[in-house]
């Protein structure tokens, strides 16, 4: 087994599942789940795993039904995840675990979280997207203009957004670490931008080369659940939550981690002034020493 290659497992119903895991962990770490954004499935960014492991945690990403060889699951909804997340951490042989996601993982950590209390001990949230209709909160409204049109083609119907998604789809299937910074030109601030230049540029591009190799599905049905009910409330979170939000994100808002920092009752907010989508995971240090104090 490889970090940067998936593993491919049969769950209990028949359907396909593909991970990531980092099996060069110490046997003695902890799980952290992440949930990978959209469409960001695919090989685990290095530092993000050397980051896991120096706070005690082995990093195990799930690959989202659509995803990969992951069979897709129609319909599905943001909390759908929350079963699978069981059954794979009980493969593993962990009854308890840290969840963590980053962007479009964001809702589904956070349904980690609401719906198996008892196992996820604390959930990091980074940079994640709120729900549509939040109350207070305009979803769109500081978006890049390549999200606008996304989430604008979303609300449109299948076709529309389709006909985003194919021809994005196939830039991003091609771009190396030198093109991404093109590629996602209306969604980078300077501070991402350096996050790139500054040699994390090659390992996000392989992640999205990786998302796409398989089509849209993945990324279509991510989109669909996050317009339609999440199937929980963010506000019957009773774990810890740290939430992690950059005000110069241009993917996913400020304005949508100041809304979970304040509707999320057990919060811990981290919203920084100046950071993006990306440079933002350089906060994450507090939030990860205390989430595995609480599995000892």
């Amino acid at each position: 087994m490889s970090i940067n290659e998936p593993t491919t497992i049969t769950l209990s119903d028949g359907r396909t599942q593909q991970i990531f895991l980092d099996d060069r962990a110490p046997e003695d770490s902890a799980l952290l789940v992440y949930h990978h954004g959209t469409p960001a499935a695919g090989p685990m960014d290095p530092d993000f795993i050397e980051t896991a492991r120096e706070h005690g945690f082995r990093m195990l990403e799930i690959v989202r039904p659509g995803y990969g060889l992951t069979t897709r699951q129609l319909g599905r909804t943001v909390a759908d995840v929350a079963p699978l997340v069981a059954e794979i951490a009980d493969l593993f042989g962990h009854e308890r675990f840290v969840s963590i996601g980053w962007s479009g993982g964001g809702p589904h950590t956070l349904a980690t979280a609401a719906l198996l209390p008892d196992r996820c001990v604390a959930t990091l949230c980074i940079a994640g997207v709120a729900p549509w209709n939040a109350e207070g909160l305009d979803f769109m409204a500081g978006m890049g203009q390549d999200n606008i049109i996304e989430f604008g083609a979303a609300l449109e119907g299948e076709k529309q957004l389709i006909d985003f998604l194919t021809p994005a789809a196939e830039g991003l299937s091609k771009a190396t670490g030198a093109e991404i910074i093109a590629e996602l030109d209306s969604l980078l601030p300077e501070a991402d931008r350096a996050v790139l230049s500054a040699g994390r540029a090659e390992a996000f591009a392989a992640t999205f080369r990786w998302a796409v190799s398989s089509g849209i599905a993945g990324w279509y049905d991510d989109d669909r659940a996050f317009l339609a009910d999440w199937g929980f409330a963010p506000e019957s979170i009773t774990v810890p939550t740290f939430v992690y939000q950059g005000s110069d994100d241009l993917m996913v808002p400020f304005a949508h981690g100041q809304w979970l920092a304040a509707h999320l009752p057990t919060s811990t907010a981290t919203l920084v002034e100046g950071e993006g989508h990306l440079s933002i995971d350089a906060y994450l240090s507090e939030g990860l020493t205390a989430a595995r104090a609480l599995l000892t």
